[in-house]
């Protein structure tokens, strides 16, 4: 992935010290930027509304996404546990695995490595041609 940092400069050139809620830094992602470009093309309507739309209800808007990723994933991580805690041999793997690891850091460590099992079982299950594609348009 490619980004770049932009300094916006002031209009005396100096980086604007009296607005700390502006972004000093902007990051550019070329990937991102034509996904976004693409969207915009097909979904003329949609774009004009948002462009309509007051800064403080896009702000609040950016928030309710933000809130609703969060629910997904307690929700997800909250599903897993609970299969677990239902699968007896299951619980008494990760119970062996886990035994130097903290018990208020258990649960933590069982999702991530939940989620990093699903990551891999899906990777691996994607055809070989795509998986290149995938990896020869990434540039670090």
């Amino acid at each position: 992935m490619s980004t770049t940092k932009v300094r916006t400069p002031t209009s005396n050139g100096a980086a604007d010290a009296e607005a700390p809620n502006e972004n000093r830094y902007r990051r550019t992602n070329p990937e991102a930027e034509a996904k976004i470009n693409d969207w915009i093309k097909s979904n003329a309507r949609n774009w004009e509304y948002i462009q309509a739309m007051p800064r403080d209800r896009l702000e609040r808007t950016v928030v309710l996404n933000e809130i609703r990723q969060l629910e997904r994933r307690q929700y997800v991580d909250t599903g897993v546990l609970q299969n677990i805690k239902n699968n007896p041999d299951l619980k008494a793997a990760y119970d062996f695995l886990l035994k130097d690891v903290p018990e208020d850091k258990r649960d933590e460590v069982i999702v991530s490595m939940e989620r990093e099992k699903w990551l891999n079982k899906k990777t691996q299950s994607q055809p070989q041609a795509q998986s290149q594609t995938r990896r020869e348009g990434v540039r670090v």
